[in-house]
C-alpha cells in the first residue's frame, strides 16, 4: 500500500485548490493513504473529505524537527504544489524516496522530479501536471471539492437568524489594492436584495471587520457575521448561499469548491494567474488596463497612484455578471 503526501502550506485558497490534486490521487490509487501538510490553523478545511487518511498541520518552525516527524511515516512519494525555499528543504530532510516539485521553487535541486510550471494555465491543471509527471496518462479531476454538512449550514443559519434566501458578500483581502471599494460592494448589496431578493450576508475574518462594518454601514438590512465565525461557519454560508460576490480572495475558491455561482472582481490581478473561480456559473469582473496586472498578490498601494483598476470598475459593470451566474 503506498502512503502519499501532498505538501500546501500556503494561503487559503491555494490550500482549497489542492483538494482536486488530493482527488486525482486517491482516485487513481485505491488502496494507498493520501495525508495532507497545510498551515496550522487551516487544517479545519478539510475535516469529512472523504479522499483524505489525514492532515498534519505544520506552524512552519523547527525545519529539521518536522522533516523527522514526516520521515517517521514512511512517504513514498510527496506532490509539493508549494514552491518555497523552505518547503524544499524540509522536504529533502523528509527523505521521502520520490518528491515532486515545479522546477521554478526555491531550491528546486533537492526535488528528484521537478515539473515545469507552466504560466496561462490554472492552478488545479498545474498542480495536477505533478501528479501526471509521474503518472503518465492518469485521469485527473480538476473540480475543487470541500465539505459541509447539511447540520453545519442549518446551525450558522441559526447563529445569525438568516430564514431566507441570501448572498454572500466578501470584501475583505490580506492586500488592500485587492479590495474593490466598499461603497460598490454596498451597492451590490442592495441590487442583490431589490431585484434578486436576496439579503446580503457579508462574511469576513477579523482583519476585515473594519473594511466590512464600513459596507454594512451603508446597508444595514445585511447581516454583517464579519469576525464572528470560524473556517468551518465561512464555509457553510458559502456552502448555504445563492451566490456569492467576491474579490480576488479565498470565498472565490470556497464557492468553485462548492459548486455556488460566483463573481470575483480583479483589479491588480489577471485571470492569467491562474487563480480565477472554476465553475459554468463563475465570473470575474474586470476592466482593461495598461497598469494591469502589478503583481501576483496585488500590494499595499497603487503604484500609478489613481486604483483605477477598481475605482473605474462600477457596480454596474458587475450587475449584469450577477444576472448570468444566477440564470
Amino acid at each position: 500500500m503506498k502512503r502519499i503526501l501532498v505538501f500546501q502550506t500556503a494561503f487559503i485558497g491555494d490550500l482549497v485548490l489542492v483538494s482536486s490534486l488530493v482527488k486525482s490521487v486517491a482516485k487513481t490509487y485505491g488502496d494507498s493513504k493520501v495525508f495532507l501538510v497545510c498551515k496550522k490553523g487551516y487544517e479545519s478545511i478539510y475535516e469529512g473529505f472523504e479522499y483524505l487518511e489525514g492532515v498534519i498541520p505544520y506552524d512552519k518552525k523547527g525545519i529539521r524537527k518536522f522533516a523527522s516527524r514526516l520521515e517517521s511515516m514512511n512517504f513514498n512519494v510527496v506532490f509539493s504544489p508549494h514552491r518555497s525555499h523552505r518547503t524544499s528543504v524540509l522536504l529533502f530532510l523528509s527523505k521521502i524516496p520520490l518528491r515532486v516539485g515545479f522546477d521554478n521553487a526555491g531550491f528546486s535541486f533537492l526535488y528528484n522530479c521537478r515539473v515545469k510550471y507552466r504560466q496561462g494555465i490554472h492552478e488545479v491543471e498545474r498542480n495536477a501536471e505533478l501528479f501526471t509527471a509521474v503518472n503518465p496518462g492518469a485521469v485527473v479531476d480538476l473540480q475543487p471539492e470541500l465539505f459541509v454538512s447539511e447540520k453545519e449550514k442549518n446551525c450558522i443559519k441559526e447563529k445569525f437568524s438568516i430564514n431566507f434566501p441570501f448572498a454572500v458578500i466578501a470584501p475583505g483581502s490580506v492586500w488592500p489594492t485587492k479590495r474593490w471599494l466598499p461603497e460598490y460592494f454596498a451597492s451590490v448589496g442592495r441590487y442583490l436584495m431589490k431585484e434578486k431578493g436576496l439579503v446580503p450576508v457579508i462574511v469576513g475574518s477579523r482583519a476585515d471587520v473594519p473594511v466590512a462594518e464600513e459596507v454594512f454601514n451603508r446597508i444595514p438590512f445585511a447581516v454583517n457575521t464579519a469576525g464572528k465565525t470560524s473556517l468551518r461557519d465561512l464555509m457553510a454560508l458559502i456552502a448555504g448561499s445563492s451566490v456569492v460576490i467576491t474579490n480576488d480572495s479565498s470565498p472565490a475558491h470556497f464557492a468553485s469548491a462548492f459548486k455556488r455561482p460566483v463573481v470575483a472582481v480583479f483589479g491588480p490581478t489577471v485571470k492569467e494567474f491562474g487563480f480565477y473561480p472554476l465553475g459554468e456559473k463563475a465570473k470575474v469582473a474586470e476592466i482593461p488596463l495598461y497598469c494591469r496586472p502589478c503583481g501576483i498578490h496585488g500590494g499595499k498601494r497603487c503604484r500609478e497612484g489613481h486604483f483605477k483598476c477598481m475605482k473605474d470598475l462600477k457596480p454596474e459593470m458587475v450587475f449584469p455578471l450577477i444576472d448570468e451566474v444566477l440564470k
